[in-house]
């Protein structure tokens, strides 16, 4: 099959290209199979100190692989999203998000695993999980600790879109700027990061993640669990399949 991720290895950063573009890059097995190796490569390359997760096309990552979820065998990739999730946060390089498109659902987990994710001011964010019949179970391991309360209450109960400059404003990302801007302010934060020596981002990022990694450890069974249970719920059937065939669920008719 073809490949879905790629990895770049250049002047000390790993670049890692989320590239599955006629499914909006969603979170299929396959794709975080792949993405989780090439951590793992970025993990023990020494050439390696910096790693930007960024993306092909318009879109981050539009969260789960939907056509898997309603294919009859319900949504059983929680255990590998959560190793995802816990890899990044737990890897002893920095982690960058560069996103220049929209993020919904469990992209959204990529980006609070993430020590910093920058992103467009006018793109859009969402957590569309409620709408479908779900939850934000898995990724609220990590996106959770990293918002003001209010405003995780109200994107997660309503499922509305936000944008880069909301989610700045909320902690849930470090940047937001305009487009034209983006690439310079990557470059930009890359270089102040090779700056530090290995062994000081390293022990500094083992500071920083100590907590998510602990929440991710001490939830992620759990989360697992009720992710799926409601993925293969009748209700949430309905949902996802309202979803992709553009038509109101029934409880909104």
């Amino acid at each position: 099959m073809p490949e879905l991720v790629h990895l770049d290895i250049a002047n000390g950063v790993g670049t890692i290209t989320l590239d599955s573009q006629e499914n909006r890059n969603a979170l299929s097995a396959q794709l975080m199979d792949e993405l989780l190796a090439h951590l793992r490569t970025c993990e023990t390359n020494a050439e390696v100190r910096v790693i930007v997760i960024t993306h092909a096309g318009k879109v981050f990552c539009a969260g789960a692989d939907l056509k898997a979820a309603t294919s009859g065998t319900g949504m059983n990739s929680g255990a590998q999203m959560v190793a995802m999730l816990r890899l990044i946060a737990s890897l002893p390089k920095p982690v960058i998000v560069h996103a220049r498109g929209a993020v919904r659902a469990g992209g959204l987990g990529i980006v609070g695993a993430a020590d910093i994710a920058l992103t467009v001011d006018e793109q859009t964010f969402a957590f569309t999980e409620a709408r479908l019949g779900v939850t934000p179970a898995i990724i609220s391991l990590t996106t959770l600790p990293r918002m003001d309360q209010r405003l995780a209450s109200r994107w997660y109960l309503t499922g509305e879109t936000f944008t880069g400059r909301d989610a700045e404003a909320a902690g849930l990302i470090s940047r937001a700027v305009p487009a034209d801007q983006l690439d310079a302010v990557l470059q930009e934060t890359i270089d102040g990061l090779l700056m530090a020596s290995p062994q000081g981002l390293a022990k500094t990022k083992e500071l920083l993640s100590r907590d998510l990694v602990a929440r991710i450890d001490e939830q992620g069974a759990a989360m697992v669990t009720l992710s799926e249970g409601l993925f293969a719920s009748p209700e949430a059937q309905e949902g996802i399949m309202a979803f992709r065939e553009k038509r109101k669920p029934t409880w909104q008719q």
